[in-house]
Order: C-alpha cells, then sequence, then structure tokens
C-alpha cells in the first residue's frame, strides 16, 4: 500500500502500488486520479499548497495552546490574522484583572476542535 493525500480534503488516503486512474476518497467521496506509477504525493509544507486544499497555512494545534495558554493576551487572535479582537482580548483581560482570559481559554479548545477559523475565513490545517 502506498499513502496519498486527497485533493479536495487533504485527508490520508491508501492505495495498492499497482493502482492506477482514479478513485474515490473514502473521506468526502471526491474523484483523486492516479497517474500510473506515481509516487506517494507528500502533504502540503507550503502556505499556498494548504490555500489550494482550501486550508488556512495555520496549524489548529498551534492557535489552540496559543488560546489556552495565552489566550488572555489574545495571541491566538493575532496568529490568526485578527489583529483587532486580539486587542479587545487584551483590553477585556485588563478591565477584569485577568477574568476575562477565560475567553481566549474556550477559544483555545474551539481552536483545536477544528471550530475556528482565520481572517480569511478558511479552516485551519491539523
Amino acid at each position: 500500500m502506498r499513502t496519498i493525500y486527497c485533493s479536495q480534503c487533504g485527508k490520508e488516503m491508501s492505495v495498492s502500488p499497482g493502482q492506477s486512474g482514479a478513485v474515490r476518497c473514502p473521506h468526502c467521496n471526491a474523484t483523486v486520479s492516479l497517474p500510473v506509477g506515481s509516487p506517494a504525493v507528500v502533504p502540503p509544507t507550503s502556505p499556498t499548497a494548504w490555500h489550494s486544499l482550501g486550508y488556512s497555512h495555520r496549524s489548529k494545534i498551534i492557535a489552540g495552546l496559543l488560546g489556552i495558554l495565552l489566550g488572555g493576551l489574545g495571541v491566538h487572535r493575532f496568529y490568526l490574522g485578527y489583529v483587532g479582537i486580539g486587542v479587545i482580548q487584551i483590553v477585556v483581560t485588563f478591565i477584569t484583572f485577568g477574568f476575562g482570559s477565560i475567553w481566549g481559554l474556550i477559544e483555545g479548545i474551539l481552536c483545536l476542535l477544528g471550530q475556528m477559523r482565520d481572517a480569511e475565513g478558511r479552516p485551519l490545517h491539523d
């Protein structure tokens, strides 16, 4: 078996070494064409490659950890491109004497669950 990645959803798929033609992605049901003898396709590493798959180049794991650890300072929002909301989170945290940081903690968990998008509206990659 060899590993390829779906051109639509970016999820990992396994195909037999001699298989050619087209296969269906078990995750999104998209048709993925396989050239004869093509090597295994590696996951995207550049921002442009992630964008071509419809995902942000920003990681949901990094955003989630920033939200959990530094959410009161809005660091995860700055990372995702939401500068205005990041500044608001800093102000709320200072005005509430630190209690406003629960906002960032909750958003950090939402990032890890894949429920947040970047400022361009793209879902975060794994």
